[in-house]
């Protein structure tokens, strides 16, 4: 078996498009927006909206992953790239799940359940700032885009470096030889 299972390429895919639009589009957009701004509120449902389907996606993923066959690992030629492969893929699903539980708890630290779902017509906090979690998923954004740096540089080394085409292992076709 040369290629990971179909239904896996597709979540690896689709949560890494999404994760990188709510960390480049997302994040900055809502940092833009006054909490007293009216357009802020849509932009946070949106944002929440999206935050809620990649924890869902990652978490499909992840069962998809522990339950279906996988290629063996792609032979690498040093120690440290086989420390820092399992290391950059475990850290980014926790970081992922992180980020995803740390939006909740921004959410349910400013009842923001309830203003944005609920029907409540409480206006936003007047800062997000000074809420624990916000501080957290904050922090865990910007190691999420470190992380996701250091997992292109993997790429471009093995397929620039080494010549493996490792990447077309997570993509379509057939699984076997």
């Amino acid at each position: 078996m040369k290629r990971y299972h179909p239904l896996l390429v597709a979540f690896h895919w689709l949560v890494a498009i999404m994760v990188l639009v709510a960390l480049v589009v997302g994040g900055p957009g809502l940092a833009e927006l006054k909490n007293s701004d009216p357009q802020k509120l849509t932009a946070l449902i949106g944002h929440m909206v999206w935050g809620m389907v990649i924890g869902g996606l990652m978490l499909a993923f992840l069962a998809t992953r522990v339950f279906s066959r996988k290629p063996p690992y792609a032979d690498a030629e040093h120690p440290t790239l086989k420390v820092g492969r399992k290391f950059t893929h475990v850290a980014l699903y926790v970081l992922v799940l992180a980020m995803v539980s740390s939006g909740i708890g921004i959410a349910l630290s400013a009842d923001l359940f309830a203003i944005a779902f609920g029907g409540s017509e409480a206006p936003l906090p007047a800062s997000f700032n000074d809420i624990p979690a916000r501080t957290i998923h904050g922090i865990i954004a910007t190691l999420l885009l470190l992380l996701i740096a250091f997992h292109l540089l993997g790429w471009a080394y093995h397929q620039f470096v080494l010549k493996d085409h490792l990447i077309s292992r997570m993509w379509f076709g057939r699984r076997s030889s």
